[in-house]
């Protein structure tokens, strides 16, 4: 794409000129870069985070931030979202919430260090690490629905297609088809924007899944389930940590979800396998 195009690309990119040697040949040429911006989510006027994200369905984030981490019950106790005129330092996203929510922030002070490989920098007990959630709810997902999703998700990614730097999240039907999709530089930024975006749009988390373009961290099955995400696809490999907890959620999780094959972690019946060893 070339810069005279700009304006068709994604919130979020800018271009640049760069050098690219290949074969031993350079050449001077056009590339598009990602933005990586600090977001600082301000509660009722208090700093509460600031992450390292893209500018860009910053609404969906704080939303989708707000409820993944507890920070309130439900969307009806976020009132409002202002994002303040970007500066040199970063863009300001200023919640106004319930008193029962800010309450709950006094008693729960975090500051997040925005590093987008990291969904706990900062955290300051382990109590606060693994919360307690409801269960997920059981939902059947067939591997075909799941190959669709990872296969269609790659179509519905303008900004990674553009940049080569940057994380999907989708909201895909039963069959597999793609709903929703967020896109960011950070997994963890991505998950919470496509979350916020479920919830201001009334998704029934029953009649679907999410399929994501990273691996499955603790953190990210502990958001899917949050949300009342019954099953969550990775493209990459889950951890340990991800695993025990989504048998504990109740979450059924596959990884290396990649053309036509997966790997079901847990609960494979509900991919429709069977399994002599259990989930």
């Amino acid at each position: 794409m070339k810069p005279q195009d700009a304006a068709l690309v994604p919130e979020g990119t800018h271009f640049t000129q760069v050098t690219e040697w290949r074969g031993g040949r350079t050449a001077e040429r056009t590339d598009w870069l990602a933005d990586e911006v600090p977001v600082a989510l301000v509660f009722n006027g208090v700093s509460h985070a600031v992450m390292l994200a893209s500018p860009s369905d910053l609404e969906d984030f704080a939303l989708g931030f707000a409820f993944t981490e507890g920070l309130i019950d439900s969307p009806a106790e976020l009132y409002g979202v202002d994002a303040l005129p970007p500066t040199t330092e970063g863009i300001t996203l200023q919640l106004e919430v319930s008193s029962a929510c800010a309450w709950r922030l006094k008693e729960r002070r975090r500051t997040l260090a925005g590093r987008t490989g990291c969904g706990l920098c900062g955290t300051d007990s382990l109590a606060q690490v693994r919360r307690a959630l409801p269960s997920a709810p059981e939902v059947r997902v067939a591997p075909e629905a799941l190959a669709r999703a990872q296969r269609d998700l790659r179509m519905h990614q303008a900004m990674q297609q553009l940049t080569g730097a940057t994380h999907a999240a989708a909201w895909c039907g039963l069959d597999g088809a793609v709903r929703l999709v967020r896109e960011d530089i950070g997994r963890h930024n991505a998950l919470d924007k496509l979350v916020g975006a479920m919830l201001r749009a009334g998704v029934v988390s029953r009649q679907g899944f999410a399929a994501i373009t990273s691996r499955a961290s603790f953190e990210m099955v502990q958001k899917a389930a949050s949300a009342g995400i019954g099953v969550l696809a990775a493209v990459s490999a889950p951890t340990s940590l991800a695993v025990r907890t989504a048998l504990e959620l109740n979450l059924a999780l596959a990884g290396f979800v990649r053309g036509e094959d997966g790997v079901a972690y847990t609960y494979p019946d509900r991919f429709g396998f069977e399994t002599l060893y259990g989930p």
